[in-house]
């Protein structure tokens, strides 16, 4: 088997934003009738908010992640995967912070990709005022390392 140098040591870097995120009222409508549904009378926002939300919100932006893993965003890092645990629904007009942290990188050999990175992270939205996450989403992105192909 090919040796290749390690992934970057990034477990347990820190995403905790600072910023808050709010679902407005018209952006959630916009979102729903883009998506050809009705947005909902009880307030909820569309569910797909728990992944705008955590990625706008989060301590880094995509550009930032990468930085962290040494891997140049112009490179295209690719999503793998993302996944949802909902313990409440997302509500319009709620004010949201995220905290999260990264999971791990982990380096393989893809037969279509040649050397890449797999970067697991999650991101836990919470009420800004406090108080227990109202969800936990965990994402994969994969890292093509172009500069290591044979």
């Amino acid at each position: 088997m090919e040796e290749f140098p390690p992934a970057p040591d990034v477990a347990g870097t820190s995403l905790d934003g600072t910023a808050i995120f709010t679902i407005s009222a018209d952006e959630n409508a916009a979102l729903c009738k883009s998506t050809g549904v009705e947005p909902a009378s009880d307030g909820t926002a569309h569910p797909i908010y728990y992944y705008i939300a955590t990625q706008v919100a989060m301590g880094k932006t995509v550009a930032g992640v990468c930085e962290t893993c040494e891997f140049d965003v112009e490179d295209g890092p690719m999503m793998g995967s993302s996944g949802v645990r909902f313990s409440q629904q997302l509500m319009v007009g709620q004010d949201y912070k995220v905290t999260g942290q990264i999971l791990s990188l982990v380096r393989k050999k893809s037969r279509k990709l040649g050397v890449m990175d797999v970067l697991t992270y999650r991101l836990c939205l919470h009420p800004a005022e406090g108080g227990d996450a109202v969800l936990e989403t965990d994402n994969v992105w994969v890292l093509p390392r172009k500069e290591l192909a044979a």
